[in-house]
């Protein structure tokens, strides 16, 4: 998604954070928290600048994260079927001591799902490692009919304000452009 807004980050290095919620912790507010600790805990120079950001499913106050196995993602799905819930997605972006940060909420329908689809999309894999059990930009596309918000927020990386936190950060985000 990166290379969408012309960046090409020179590493790539996970931070290693636990990403369980806090007791009652809201979902915004949890998603928030997540991506300044992953920023926090990546190790780089004072001159570097590093991007993190974290998504966040919500259904109401319950946070969907990612299922650990195919009976929670089923469970996740039949939540969401023909409901609308909230997709958040919080970036934060460091250069020495200083953070910027931003979070985008965006709200999504999912279609009823019948039986042939739920077991389907389960069959495809593509709800591993997703958020609420879903991956808007692959198989699951076909299950969403509407949305209100940043679709790239809701694949997980606001582009327009991501570009605005790296601009911020004094990344040049136009130099190469043509």
């Amino acid at each position: 998604m990166l290379a969408q807004i012309g960046v090409v980050p020179d590493a790539i290095r996970p931070p290693d954070i636990d990403e369980d919620p806090l007791k009652g912790e809201l979902p915004r507010a949890y998603c928030q928290r997540i991506t300044r600790e992953k920023v926090g805990a990546v190790q780089a120079g004072s001159d570097d600048i590093v991007l993190c950001a974290d998504t966040t499913v919500a259904l109401g106050r319950r946070i969907l994260g990612k299922p650990a196995d195919t009976i929670e993602a089923e469970n996740f799905l039949k939540l969401l079927s023909g409901r609308r819930h909230r997709v958040i997605t919080a970036v934060a972006v460091r250069r020495g001591g200083r953070v910027w940060e931003a979070d985008v909420v965006s709200t999504v329908r999912m279609k009823r799902l019948s039986d042939e689809e739920l077991r389907g999309y389960l069959a495809t894999g593509d709800w591993q490692g997703k958020a609420g059990a879903y991956g808007i930009q692959g198989p699951a596309g076909r299950l969403i009919p509407w949305i209100s918000g940043s679709f790239t927020g809701i694949v997980g990386l606001p582009l327009a304000e991501t570009a605005n936190l790296l601009s911020a950060a004094g990344l040049p985000m136009w130099q190469h452009a043509s």
